[in-house]
């Protein structure tokens, strides 16, 4: 069945995924709907990254599949129509911020004008467009994280995929990036979000708690809050087994 078809971008299918002995993740099955906000909700350790590299084709399954924009994962050519965000920061400290956004969007093929266009969209988008000059190992923690959204954002990608993109960031521009987030969905593209904070994972179209590599919940905010009989995501949280995030 063809993306267009299904309706999913993102299909993950009974994927388990060992280091030597230690299970990190269990027979984790999901989806994720063409321009939706997707969020993986669970603590630190619960396997959220490790189920991020899988999609993104960083690494491989031990057995199950995954498929985003209707081709098997890891698929080399598919690489330029996501962009991705790890949760380690991967930038050149002695570079600029102008000199590493230009590097990473030339790995997509951006030159010119276009490249001079996309670095100024992506820079005002993350409040750094007075910083671009400075060299990146004079920027905060919050500074670094946005920078490295904004890498992950010049080639216009059709997915994108953001492990724990907030951490470091001030209150009031978390807000913003999430703001921007909603205008990227409203404009077709698809996003999956990892996330610890309760509050982000509300502002999810749907979203999966994880624990212990396993999924325990799917669904909106409102129905696992409504089918757990919770007033808040942190007590839906609890409630299916979940402990503290």
């Amino acid at each position: 069945m063809s993306l267009s078809e299904s309706g999913k971008c993102i299909e993950v299918k009974q994927v388990t995924k060992a280091f030597g002995k230690k299970v990190v993740l269990n027979d984790v099955s999901l989806d994720v709907k063409r321009g939706e906000i997707f969020g993986l909700l669970g603590p630190s350790g619960s396997g959220k990254t490790t189920l991020v590299r899988l999609i993104t084709g960083l690494d491989e399954p031990g057995s199950g599949s995954i498929s985003v924009l209707g081709e098997q994962m890891p698929k080399l050519g598919i690489l330029s129509r996501i962009g991705y965000m790890a949760q380690s920061d991967a930038l050149y400290g002695e570079l600029s911020a102008m000199e590493n956004l230009q590097f990473f969007s030339s790995l997509y093929g951006l030159r010119g004008h276009l490249l001079k266009e996309r670095i100024g969209e992506a820079a005002e988008l993350v409040k750094l467009t007075d910083d671009l000059k400075k060299p990146v190992h004079e920027f905060s923690g919050g500074m670094k994280r946005r920078l490295s959204l904004a890498t992950a954002l010049t080639h216009h990608p059709e997915v994108l995929i953001l492990d724990e993109p907030t951490v470091g960031i001030d209150p009031v521009l978390r807000k913003s990036v999430w703001k921007e987030l909603d205008v990227l969905r409203e404009k077709g593209v698809t996003i999956l979000v990892t996330t610890h904070v309760m509050d982000e994972a509300e502002k999810c179209d749907r979203l999966a708690m994880i624990r212990d590599g396993k999924v325990i919940a799917l669904g909106t905010p409102a129905q696992l809050k409504m089918d757990s009989g919770s007033e808040t995501m942190e007590d839906a949280f609890v409630a299916y087994g979940g402990g503290q995030a």
